[in-house]
């Protein structure tokens, strides 16, 4: 049987590529689903999602053992190394919002669901849409290394906070118990972080975008 070839620098990078693409799927799945569940209550959803821990672990990994790899292999291009350096700060950014999803995902097997006004349920299933269009587009910035969607994440974000605000409100004015108020003031923040992190990223590949073309 014939050698494998020895991994270069360039096939580094693909696989790199391809961790990173399994992590944002893994966070825009993982963010619809939680929002589904709390607003629905399936309890099931968040031991799903709790359940891809192992799978979001070993990416993350993966991508560090592969850059490290790549810079072995004396991937000494600046564009390469420019690379690898945005894929190792972003990778964190990827984590912690599938974390930030389990959280949501959470809550719903506290019942919190039942507790929401109708006005509540409405700004949550807003939420929800929104962020994933933000995870959405700042992937798609990714896979297409253009940075140019930074701007139109930040005007999100904008609506992502001001969501936040309107709901914390609306739980505040709606006389829930204190300890829902709480939980559901904690499920806005989840779902501000998560607009947070999505602009981090485009603006991130922005960057890369602007290094590389100077």
């Amino acid at each position: 049987m014939a050698d494998e070839a020895p991994p270069t620098p360039h096939t580094g990078i693909q696989q790199i590529d391809g961790k990173m693409f399994q992590l944002f799927a893994l966070v825009v799945e993982a963010l619809a689903a939680a929002t589904d569940a709390l607003l629905s209550g399936d309890k099931h959803v968040a031991a799903v999602l709790a359940g891809r821990d192992e799978l979001v672990d070993d990416a993350y990994n993966d991508v560090g053992r592969l850059v490290n790899r790549a810079v072995a292999l004396e991937a000494r291009e600046e564009k390469d190394l420019r690379f690898l350096l945005v894929a190792l700060r972003v990778v964190p950014e990827l984590e912690r919002s599938h974390e930030l999803a389990e959280h949501i995902a959470r809550r719903a097997a506290y019942g919190l669901g039942a507790e929401l006004t109708p006005r509540a349920r409405g700004l949550i299933d807003r939420m929800g849409k929104v962020g994933v269009t933000m995870w959405r587009k700042a992937a798609d910035s990714w896979y297409d290394k253009e940075g140019r969607v930074a701007d139109e994440l930040a005007r999100r974000d904008e609506e992502m906070d001001d969501l936040q605000t309107v709901l914390v409100t609306e739980v505040a004015a709606s006389g829930a118990p204190t300890s829902v108020a709480m939980e559901l003031a904690l499920v806005a923040r989840f779902y501000e972080r998560l607009g947070d992190h999505a602009v981090n990223v485009a603006r991130m590949v922005s960057a890369l975008q602007d290094e590389l073309a100077e």
